[in-house]
């Protein structure tokens, strides 16, 4: 094989490692799903946890619900494995609640950990954690900032600011974006459940993957493309 044609099956392989390092780092992130609800109603949302250590196990999740935006309702879906607890804050103002009750304290912090190392969250895995909120307060967004504890006791805290049209953090806290319009978001605006929810299997969608998808196979063909021309090139010269 010609010099340029292992220059550009090397540049090849160099980008394909490239993008599959950056696919995973950039799906490598404690997020919230679906990311966009509405203001006013009441919303199913998970928070989506990806185990990113080749040899740790994550054993608790504490996620912060902030106390300038309270939520007269939050439900904890069981989740087999783990246990959950919830700790509340005293409201400097009260809230009313759609049935008219006034709300005094509110969650402030969910916290889940694991019960056992068996059930803990193991490396290359991502568990869902869901919980139904209410009523959502009128604002463009929500931060839930979070803190991801691992088998040895380290804890990564995804509480990063995300800044438009800046760079995205190393560790951004979840945003759930908030609407007026119901039409544009995927949000149950029912009213609040009077219990938890059964436990279900829960499955992560949504549009970011499926372009990052798109984008990647659409680069390795480009790729492949390239390897081929230069390879073709290679042989027009010994030929010439």
């Amino acid at each position: 094989m010609g010099r340029t044609a292992r220059a550009v099956l090397l540049i090849g392989a160099a980008s394909l490692a490239g993008v599959f390092a950056f696919a995973t780092a950039a799906s490598a992130h404690v997020t919230i799903t679906p990311n966009a609800a509405t203001q006013g109603g009441y919303a199913r949302v998970a928070f989506q946890v990806p185990d990113e250590s080749d040899t740790l196990s994550t054993t608790k999740l504490q996620v912060f619900l902030p106390t300038d935006q309270p939520l007269a309702s939050v439900l904890a879906m069981p989740v087999p494995g783990w246990t959950v607890t919830m700790a509340t804050t005293k409201l400097a103002t009260p809230i009313k609640t759609d049935d008219g009750d006034t709300v005094t304290e509110a969650v402030s912090q969910v916290t889940w950990t694991a019960a056992s190392a068996a059930t803990a969250l193991k490396p290359g895995q991502f568990q869902e954690f869901p919980l139904s909120i209410g009523a959502l307060p009128k604002a463009d967004s929500m931060v839930f900032k979070a803190l991801q504890t691992y088998s040895d006791n380290s804890v990564v805290r995804w509480i990063d600011q995300t800044v438009e049209g800046q760079p995205e953090p190393a560790h951004p806290a979840p945003v759930l974006k908030l609407s007026g319009d119901s039409a544009s978001t995927a949000a149950d605006s029912s009213p609040a459940p009077t219990g938890a929810p059964a436990v279900t299997v829960a499955k992560s969608t949504g549009s970011a993957g499926g372009a990052l998808t798109v984008g990647i196979i659409g680069l390795v063909l480009g790729l492949i493309g390239a390897v081929l021309g230069g390879l073709a090139f290679s042989r027009t010269r010994r030929t010439t």
